[in-house]
């Protein structure tokens, strides 16, 4: 998410790095990198100039902290101004039950899958009866997807494929949602390839006639700043209360999200990060902009893990590393426990320092994938003691996985590295090495902490 942009801001500030003071000398450089690096992202024009303007109206001047360098201190005004840009403390949804949401957005913006995945979302944080209507009759198969999505996520729903009155519909779905108890509705409309009058005039009669809590915009965020003008033309036709920004998975330049707020007034509220109904979350500002930085999103990270990963299975498995009495069977639990938290590339994007790394996404899932095959190939007794794997048994597992033998063996080879370093860890080489690196750093051969 936003790698681009991320590379260049850090390259930008990082050649505050080591003065003394924030002055307008040293600091128009750097701004002007900035700058450069938000326009290429696709952010508005203003918006990029308003907020060079306040950082630097911030920075130029201020004492450098003690213990805190420029570039760390330069860093902390830019995240506050993302913060700020990005629309600090405007994510919460009304308090109305039932709670009405019209979903509305252009054609392939994601508003069917972003209604089903909301619901599940509001599920999973309080509402009992979510329950989603059917209200885009002209796309094939859309009121299908929308069944389909709702089953899936335990999801009331109601729909007419008879009936082409729109606000009827509506009407005829709440009442449905009503009688079935439901706290949450949500309503799905349809799109058009580009907004017309159409378009506003019936997404206006079916607001008038459900009376909604919140119009929410879903918009696609790797269109940039079209994007931004999709969510103005829709705001000014019917004051929208809140964006869903989609695709913030792909390649997207980030435009959307830095210049939305600023340009529309209309808070992001939720963001869809990929094609999966659980790749979807709050929007956090403040998150963002750390990870915009390159700092990462370590309360995210932690959040995911807590929902996805079984705790005690956790504590059993470090248990198992502690004493070094970690077998193949663990190795594939973990791995399959690290796959719950989805791709590596998401994962690293939420690690401080590691946003940047470039990885093989496609070779990295396949070597896992590689990895699961050959250790279910095994029997139970050979995944607990690989030490009785003979060269016909790994034959055996080779042919099972559709390996060569080379790569069952060099696998066994690093699971038999890592259970030396459990050992040597637990055998008090652990202080060892820790004394080794300390010493290592005194004499300038590694940097220290």
């Amino acid at each position: 998410m936003f790698d681009s942009l991320t590379e260049k801001l850090s390259s930008a500030l990082r050649n505050l790095r080591g003065v003394g003071q924030l002055s307008e000398a040293n600091m128009e450089i750097a701004l002007q990198e900035v700058r450069t690096a938000l326009l290429s992202a696709d952010v508005h024009f203003r918006v990029t100039r308003e907020f060079i303007e306040r950082v630097k109206a911030k920075a130029v001047g201020q004492e450098v902290l003690k213990g805190v360098n420029p570039g760390q201190q330069i860093v902390k005004i830019i995240n506050d101004e993302l913060v700020s840009l990005l629309g600090e403390g405007t994510n919460t949804l009304s308090g109305s039950r039932p709670l009405k949401i019209l979903m509305v957005g252009l054609h392939g913006s994601g508003k069917t899958t972003s209604t089903a995945k909301l619901g599940r979302l509001l599920k999973k944080k309080g509402f009992a009866k979510p329950f989603a209507v059917a209200c885009d009759i002209y796309r094939p198969a859309a009121i299908d997807q929308l069944e389909i999505l709702s089953k899936q996520e335990d999801l009331g729903f109601y729909a007419d494929r008879v009936s082409r009155d729109v606000p009827a519909i509506g009407a005829a779905g709440l009442a449905a949602a009503q009688t079935a108890g439901a706290d949450l509705i949500l309503f799905d409309t349809a799109g058009r390839l580009q907004i017309d009058a159409d378009l506003i005039e019936e997404v206006k009669k079916l607001s008038a006639r459900v009376q909604p809590d919140e119009i929410i915009l879903v918009a696609d965020g790797a269109l940039g700043q079209e994007a931004v003008n999709v969510a103005k033309a829709f705001h000014d036709a019917l004051k929208l209360t809140g964006l869903i920004l989609t695709k913030l998975d792909g390649d997207a330049r980030g435009g959307a999200a830095l210049s939305i707020k600023s340009i529309t007034g209309v808070p992001i509220k939720f963001v869809g990060t990929g094609e999966k109904t659980a790749d979807f979350d709050v929007f956090y500002p403040d998150r963002l902009a750390s990870r915009i930085l390159g700092m990462g999103d370590v309360v995210s990270l932690v959040e995911k893990a807590a929902e996805v990963i079984d705790q005690k299975e956790a504590e059993k498995l470090a248990e198992k590393m502690k004493k070094a009495d970690f077998t193949l069977e663990d190795f594939l639990a973990q791995m399959q426990q690290i796959k719950k938290l989805g791709s590596l590339g998401g994962i690293m994007g939420m690690m401080p320092g590691m946003s940047g790394m470039k990885i093989d996404e496609d070779a990295a899932e396949t070597g896992m994938k590689r990895t699961e095959a050959i250790i279910l190939s095994m029997t139970y007794q050979e995944r607990r003691k690989p030490a009785v794997l003979n060269g016909s048994r790994r034959l055996r597992i080779a042919n099972g996985a559709g390996v060569k033998v080379v790569e069952v063996n060099q696998l066994l080879k690093q699971f038999q590295q890592m259970q030396e370093m459990m050992k040597m860890m637990r055998g008090g080489g652990g202080k060892k090495m820790m004394r080794q690196m300390e010493q290592m750093q005194r004499q300038g051969k590694i940097p220290g902490r």
